[in-house]
């Protein structure tokens, strides 16, 4: 398959003060996590990484107001579609029961459909995302790339985030609560303060993935059970566009149904 060169490998917009939504628009919807860049006070954080197709810090140091400012890198989970870049960043962060893979990933490592078991591309296409092509990406990022080159690399996490535990950028404080269901150790992020939740893939507005490798469905109801506790002006999803309480609750409603039978 001859694939064109991308003009931009990545695109970025501002959806909520001090945060920055970067995507990578040429990777098939299914692996096109959101990465969220929140520039604070003291430091920044870049909440997932992509894919690391290409390197993600050149990019992002030219979104920031002071590139020479501490910037700590925290993975909602580890699937291959965002922790691509983590090796790019000094201070690492995750949740215990996802350092492991983190560091060394074992899961799908590759661009090609035809590496993926057929379990899981079923998988995706019960819940609802569309047929994948020969290779994930819909564009080369520069002249000369071969997608067979392509490794998820993983890096060793530096800290280590839990339930309650919390991260400081000084104007922003990020409480974590753990979100298993879609993987073990999936965390969010809550500004209480505000009422903004970072939900990674736990919630958002599009397919949800609850039946493969690390998957819970009785986790997930509990972790649903936790968001309908919480007060929440916005959620900001590991896929999709951010929205608000009203169609958290519809989301959750659905799934409930599927789940509960």
């Amino acid at each position: 398959m001859k694939l064109p060169v991308a003009e931009n490998w990545f695109t970025a917009r501002e959806v909520g003060p001090d945060v920055t939504l970067i995507l990578e628009p040429h990777v098939h919807v299914l692996e096109q996590a959101n990465m969220f860049l929140v520039q604070g006070r003291d430091r920044d954080m870049i909440l997932d990484t992509g894919m690391g197709i290409v390197p993600l810090r050149p990019y992002l140091d030219t979104l920031r107001r002071d590139p020479g400012k501490e910037i700590i890198c925290v993975s909602s989970h580890t699937h291959i579609d965002h922790i691509g870049g983590v090796q790019e960043f000094d201070v690492r962060l995750v949740h215990p029961a996802e350092a492991e893979e983190m560091a060394a990933p074992s899961g799908l490592n590759s661009l090609y459909r035809d590496d993926m078991p057929a379990r899981l591309i079923q998988t995706f296409l019960d819940a609802g995302y569309p047929p994948l092509d020969e290779v994930l990406i819909d564009a080369l990022p520069h002249a000369g790339y071969d997608p067979r080159s392509y490794v998820l690399r993983g890096a060793p996490a530096t800290g280590l985030l839990q339930e309650g535990d919390s991260v400081d950028l000084g104007d922003h404080v990020y409480e974590i609560l753990h979100l298993p269901g879609h993987s073990p150790g999936g965390i969010g992020l809550l500004e209480r303060a505000t009422g903004v939740l970072f939900g990674g893939d736990a919630i958002y507005d599009g397919p949800l993935i609850y039946d493969g490798p690390g998957m819970s469905v009785p986790d997930y109801l509990g972790t649903f059970a936790k968001l309908r506790a919480l007060e929440l002006t916005l959620i900001h999803g590991g896929h999709d566009p951010s929205f608000g309480p009203e169609r958290l609750g519809e989301i959750m409603d659905h799934y409930e149904a599927i789940w509960r039978g």
